[in-house]
């Protein structure tokens, strides 16, 4: 089976001194526009924590499909900073969490907007749901 390129590829190198700070607050030092240039720029992208095997059923489950896409892994320090930031970036973007949760990890973006995590990924894929999407948002040509 072929897999896709990535959408973008990302290297969390850090860009400028400023952020070599021990100090920063979101893992490898990349600031919070940083995330969001993730999620706007990328067709898929997956948070989620450090060796989550939840996180790992969704690549898997994505690549099956022809997808490759973009995994974020969140070391656990700075899980509340991350999330906060994804559900700011929700926000904007119209989402539309009505039940008052926080968001929960792995969450999965794609074409820019919260999907959901593996709940909803399995979900989407059996109803036959999930390839239309990804194909709207550029992650599979065919």
């Amino acid at each position: 089976m072929q897999e896709a390129l990535p959408y973008k590829s990302w290297h969390l190198f850090p860009t400028n001194t400023t952020t070599l700070n021990k100090s920063s607050s979101l893992k490898n030092q990349e600031s919070k526009g940083d995330i969001k240039n993730m999620v706007t720029e990328n067709a898929v992208i997956v948070f989620g924590r450090r060796g989550c095997c939840m996180s790992h059923v969704i690549k898997r489950l994505l690549q099956c499909l022809g997808v490759n896409p973009f995994i974020y892994d969140i070391e656990e320090k700075y899980e509340n900073e991350v999330v906060a930031e994804l559900e700011d970036i929700d926000k904007k973007t119209g989402g539309d969490r009505k039940d008052g949760r926080s968001l929960q990890l792995p969450a999965v973006f794609i074409g820019g907007e919260l999907f959901g995590g593996l709940d909803r990924i399995m979900a989407a894929h059996i109803t036959g749901e999930l390839s239309p999407i990804l194909k709207q948002a550029g992650a599979l040509w065919l």
